[in-house]
């Protein structure tokens, strides 16, 4: 059974930091490359990082510099860090498995002014 179970989220300040893990079971891990999206209220699901098999990143233009995609293959775990946090990051956080194309449910991040 295939499983992408995300955590981490939760509500802080502008300015702060958070650190999402998604913990992966039921197909090959390290062969996969992952990913986080968003969804902000209101508004379309969006790409936010991704992160190939051999460990290549790429970040959306508005997370560039602040938050930082990675993962342990020993663990089956894709990390996303998220640090400068701004209102406007406030949105549900997605993993995804791009080569399988399997998805989480989803955790809350929540950033006040």
């Amino acid at each position: 059974q295939v499983r992408l179970v995300e955590s981490g989220g939760g509500l802080v300040q502008a300015g702060g930091s958070l650190r999402l893990s998604c913990a992966a079971s039921g197909f090959i891990f390290r062969i996969s490359a992952m990913a986080w999206y968003r969804q902000p209220p209101g508004k379309q699901r969006e790409l936010v990082a991704s992160i190939t098999s051999t460990g290549i990143t790429n970040y959306a233009d508005s997370v560039k510099g602040r938050f930082t995609i990675s993962r342990d293959n020993a663990k089956n775990t894709v990390y996303l860090q998220m640090s400068n946090l701004k209102p406007e990051d406030t949105a549900v956080y997605y993993c995804h498995s791009q080569t399988y194309d399997y998805w989480g449910r989803g955790t809350q991040v929540t950033v006040s002014s």
